[in-house]
């Protein structure tokens, strides 16, 4: 970038903190760093239940003011919460109808067993209403990491069982998610749609904007950022993003200084 960004957004999982797991106390210490120099958005595929244990419950030392610079964005960016008056309140959710659910559900679940896909051994359940995006989670949400990685190292079963599903599901977005996952929302609605929402609710453009995430692979759902336009960092893991931020915060504090 030409010029020190305005606002840091982040993936979440194998961004910020191991697949749905908290954020290790060092990530957690540079986030708040972070809040104190600018804007900071985590999005992700999770609902705000999952923000809260991995992130929010975590960031025990920030102070309200630093919080109100937390932008919080679950489920892709279909939903939307900020800190106001001590609190999380959520500022919009584009909800699935019932139909859309029903359909979302019937359809993923079918062709996952058509596929052999379905497991009977999960951590916790296979799908799951999130309200504005339906999830399939093969192993389930609280599976290990090593067994989700294990069962579907190149992408190939997710990104065949998204294929079909979409196929299917013409007047839905149905995308790959986390490592066993897929998600599916309101047509149009992905990470790209979030982040040009985030433009708008808080004025700040998009080319003043930093994106940080560990899918910007074609297949990712982190991609629709990199195609947006947005300044994109591709990191493999948590320790990636903290050795980045010891270097931008920095740069940062200094840009503030300067002001």
């Amino acid at each position: 970038m030409t010029t020190t960004p305005r606002l840091v957004a982040f993936d979440l999982d194998d961004t910020l903190a191991p697949s749905k797991s908290p954020l290790d106390p060092a990530m957690a210490s540079l986030l708040i760093e972070l809040l104190d120099v600018t804007e900071v958005c985590i999005i992700s595929g999770g609902q705000i239940s999952q923000f809260q244990m991995q992130v929010i419950d975590n960031l025990t030392t920030a102070s309200d003011a630093q919080l109100e610079h937390l932008h919080l964005m679950p489920t892709c960016g279909t939903q939307y919460y900020l800190h106001q008056n001590g609190a999380w309140n959520q500022i919009y959710a584009q909800n699935l109808t019932d139909d859309e659910k029903a359909r979302a559900l019937e359809v993923v679940e079918r062709i996952a067993k058509k596929l052999g896909y379905w497991e009977t051994e999960t951590w916790g359940p296979i799908l799951e209403d999130r309200g504005s995006q339906i999830t399939f989670s093969a192993l389930g949400q609280a599976a290990p990491v090593a067994v989700k990685t294990a069962w579907d190292p190149t992408g190939e079963k997710k990104n065949s069982l998204r294929e079909a599903a979409q196929a299917e599901l013409p007047d839905l977005e149905v995308r790959a998610g986390g490592s066993t996952s897929v998600d599916i929302t309101r047509q149009g609605i992905d990470k790209a749609y979030g982040m040009t929402k985030l433009a708008d609710l808080t004025g700040i453009p998009l080319d003043d904007m930093l994106f940080v995430g560990d899918r910007l692979d074609e297949n990712g759902n982190d991609y629709p950022v990199k195609v947006l336009g947005v300044e994109c960092v591709a990191v493999e893991g948590w320790h990636d993003t903290a050795a980045y931020l010891e270097k931008l915060i920095p740069e940062l504090r200094a840009a503030k200084s300067a002001e």
